[in-house]
């Protein structure tokens, strides 16, 4: 960087590069909306004024903001590489992503988290990464990889590597589990994300006092109200499946807002484009009666102080030159942003290519033998645990329930919307599969299976009957990974994630087309209206760190007791 000329440009001496003239600019630090041009040199912002420059592009007093930033997501759960991810979140506004990679990495390790960053490396999207904390999630499933403290600890100090990823293991955290805070302790000059639902009290005083500083698992105001006051930063979250802002807003204060963040977690492109990213986190909160220059604090400069991101988040001099062009400040639609000071999107055209690494140490990892499973439940005595679904959320109840029983075995009742849950290890041949009940899904006369199940993404299927349970996994394990819709004992449709099994790098248009298709005929097959992703709630079923009932391959899981349990509610025998 040449400072020379750029205190040249910021005094005016010397022409910028590029100035975007007569801008409507929100200022993230006074609050205010201010009238000038902005200047651009070296794809840092000179300075803010009155400039002419070589280039000039006049904005005629539309709004201008900084670019936007999800202060947490997991990319893989879009289903699709970085550099498609890109294409469908910049036109939104969003120049920058904090990534916690840990899904691909519960698969790929090492070979995962790097596809990641060289497929990012490709397009303008920035791409943050925090360390995966927890692979596996738990002891209680087999992922494909783990990576323990010192593994981490190698990671570090590598290019574009800027904390840890949230650590899950909070009753590990919380009872001061030797290896979990070898993890921590490797990485305590750095940020550190969190993950703690419904953590509190004393509970929470220890898991805050380990150095974590950010939690994104908020669901109440109450809860936001007691995180802040115990000094960490809350990602407001309004992902697929789980939606908060429109409670969390609700909490919201002058005097706690520097604290408060936005994230989208796990969003499907459909979703997105629906709907929006970043950009509509911040709408829900500005039509909730949040100032928009608050809420636009919240996407952009709340955030690059959170993580450190000292070039990021505003439009001030010695910033980055990530902009978003909008024209009405209470209801923002993107209509042009700049990335470093290149104009990456302008009036629904996105301009710039992304390609295909198609590297191999992340196909081929689906391992199984699909002959061998028998997804029969056994069941002692009744009554037994059912998982029971939660609206609008990725938590679980605790039912107690009364089922069939014929010689041993549970007898489907779909009538009274209780479905079947197997989830099979995908990773090393082992043969293991959990198994469970599920309550209010909805499915009939099908079955849906996936090898996105978080976090491990192991093979997940529900269904009203072991044949089509059967004939989705072997085309599972056909394809390689993915999602498989099987009704009435035929495939009925698929989509191909080839990559870790749970991305593709096939063009964002065809997933989105594949998955909104998809959705239609799992609502066709009995899926509830209620539930507002049927893939994205199925992928949670297996994850053993959100409450409150899950499985995993190694059986039905207590969140809450933190330990596998036996079907019966009885307690006798597993």
């Amino acid at each position: 960087m040449d400072k020379e000329k750029l205190r040249q440009v910021a005094l005016g001496i010397r022409k910028a590069a590029l100035v975007i003239k007569n801008c409507k600019l929100v200022n993230v630090f006074s609050g205010t909306v201010d009238s000038g041009d902005i200047a651009i040199e070296d794809e840092i912002i000179c300075g803010v004024g009155s400039y002419q420059g070589i280039k000039e592009i006049d904005m005629c007093f539309s709004y201008v903001a900084p670019g936007f930033i999800d202060g947490h997501v997991h990319i893989e759960s879009s289903m699709l590489t970085p550099s498609q991810f890109a294409k469908i979140v910049i036109p939104f506004g969003t120049t920058t992503v904090i990534a916690d990679p840990h899904e691909i990495a519960n698969v790929c390790g090492f070979s995962g988290i790097r596809f990641l960053l060289e497929s990012a490396r490709t397009v303008p999207l920035e791409v943050m990464i925090m360390i995966p904390s927890c692979v596996p999630a738990t002891k209680f499933e087999t992922s494909g990889e783990s990576l323990n403290a010192e593994e981490i600890g190698a990671l570090k100090n590598e290019e574009s590597i800027i904390g840890l990823g949230e650590m899950m293991n909070y009753p590990g955290v919380i009872s001061g589990d030797f290896e979990t805070y070898k993890k921590i302790n490797v990485m305590e000059d750095r940020l550190i994300d969190g993950h703690a639902p419904s953590v509190s009290g004393k509970e929470l005083n220890a898991y805050v006092l380990a150095g974590i500083k950010t939690d994104h698992e908020s669901s109440t105001r109450e809860e936001l109200e007691e995180k802040v006051k115990a000094g960490m930063y809350v990602h407001l979250r309004e992902g697929s499946a789980t939606r908060n802002v429109a409670t969390l807003v609700q909490g919201i204060t002058k005097d706690n807002l520097s604290r408060l963040m936005f994230c989208t977690d796990d969003k499907h492109p459909a979703d997105i484009l629906r709907e929006g990213h970043i950009s509509y986190n911040i709408n829900l909160a500005i039509k909730a009666g949040i100032a928009p220059v608050d809420a636009i604090k919240m996407a952009t400069i709340n955030i690059a102080n959170c993580y450190n991101l000292k070039r990021l988040g505003a439009i001030a001099p010695g910033y980055q030159a990530d902009l978003v062009v909008f024209d009405k400040l209470d209801d923002i639609r993107p209509k042009t942003v700049f990335k470093r000071g290149r104009l990456v999107f302008d009036h629904n055209a996105t301009l710039f290519e992304s390609r295909k690494l198609n590297d191999k140490s992340v196909l081929n990892t689906v391992c199984f033998h699909p002959e061998k499973l028998d997804f029969r439940l056994r069941v002692k005595s009744n009554p037994v645990h059912v998982i029971g679904l939660v609206k609008n959320n990725v938590t679980t109840h605790d039912l107690i329930e009364n089922v069939p029983i014929e010689n041993g075995f549970y007898v489907n009742d779909p009538d009274r919307d209780i479905l079947k849950l197997a989830v099979v290890e995908r990773h090393h041949y082992t043969g293991n599969i959990g198994k469970g009940l599920v309550k209010g899904y909805g499915l009939k006369n099908g079955a849906v299976a996936m090898t996105i199940a978080h976090d491990s993404h192991n093979l997940v299927i529900i269904s009203d009957n072991d044949q089509d349970m059967e004939i989705a996994a072997r085309k599972i394990k056909e394809i390689q990974g993915g999602i498989v819709l099987v009704a009435n004992h035929e495939v009925y449709d698929y989509l191909q994630l080839e990559v870790a099994g749970i991305v593709t790098e096939h063009d964002f248009h065809l997933v989105e087309e594949k998955l909104a298709r998809m959705e239609t005929k799992a609502r066709k097959m009995g899926v509830h209206e209620d539930i507002d992703d049927p893939f994205l709630t199925l992928a949670f079923l297996s994850l053993p760190v959100i409450p409150s009932l899950k499985v995993t391959d190694l059986g039905l899981f207590d969140v809450d007791r933190f330990e596998i349990i036996p079907l019966e509610a009885g307690g006798e025998g597993k």
